[in-house]
C-alpha cells in the first residue's frame, strides 16, 4: 500500500492536468476533489456555494477530503482553497505525500487563459483584474501551500512533453 499523493496549489497551477498524468504514469486512481464533491453531493460546487455559502462548502470539502485521503493508491488534486481551511493542510501532510505545484502569478494567468474550465471567481474580471486578483490571493494562500511536504516549481505547462517531463521529475522527487 502506498500513501496517497495530493497535489495542491493555486487555481491554474496544473493540479488536475499533472495529477491525471501522474496517476496514469504510476498506475494509481485519480480523484479531483471538486469533481468528487459534485459526484457525492449531486450538485455542482457553484450550487453548493450558492445554497450553503463558502462556510458550508468548506465543511463538505473537508469531509470529502477525509474520505479520499483514506483511499489506497490514489492521486488527488484538491481545490486551490482546500489547504487554507480548518486543519486541512496538517491532515493532508499526516495522510499523504503533499506536493505544492508552485507557479508565478504570470504562469498562473497564462494557464488560466489557456484553460477550458469556467472559474466562477474570475467571471466578469478584465485580464488586468484577473492578474491582480491572482497575485493577491496567492499571497494569502502561500503560507498554507508552503506547508506541503514537497514543493515543485511548474513552468508553463503548454505541451504534452512539458507535462510528461514534469511527471518524470515528480516521480524522481517522490522516489516512485
Amino acid at each position: 500500500m502506498s500513501r496517497p499523493v495530493i497535489f495542491l496549489g493555486y487555481m491554474g497551477a496544473g493540479k488536475t492536468t499533472v495529477g491525471k498524468a501522474f496517476a496514469q504514469d504510476t498506475g494509481k486512481r485519480f480523484y479531483d476533489l471538486d469533481w468528487y464533491i459534485e459526484t457525492r453531493m449531486h450538485r455542482t460546487v457553484r450550487q453548493i456555494f450558492d445554497e450553503s455559502g463558502e462556510e458550508g462548502f468548506r465543511r463538505i470539502e473537508r469531509n470529502m477530503l477525509h474520505e479520499v485521503a483514506e483511499f489506497e493508491n490514489v492521486v488527488v488534486s484538491c481545490g486551490g482553497g482546500t489547504p487554507c481551511f480548518f486543519d486541512n493542510i496538517g491532515y493532508m501532510n499526516s495522510r499523504a505525500e503533499t506536493v505544492y505545484l508552485k507557479a508565478t502569478p504570470e504562469v498562473l494567468f497564462e494557464h488560466l487563459k489557456m484553460g477550458r474550465t469556467v472559474r466562477p471567481l474570475l467571471l466578469g474580471k478584465s485580464p488586468e483584474e484577473v492578474r491582480v486578483f491572482v497575485r493577491e490571493q496567492l499571497e494569502k494562500r502561500e503560507p498554507f501551500y508552503n506547508q506541503a511536504r514537497h514543493t515543485f516549481d511548474v513552468s508553463l505547462l503548454d505541451s504534452f512533453d512539458k507535462i510528461k517531463s514534469t511527471v518524470a521529475s515528480l516521480r524522481e522527487m517522490l522516489g516512485m
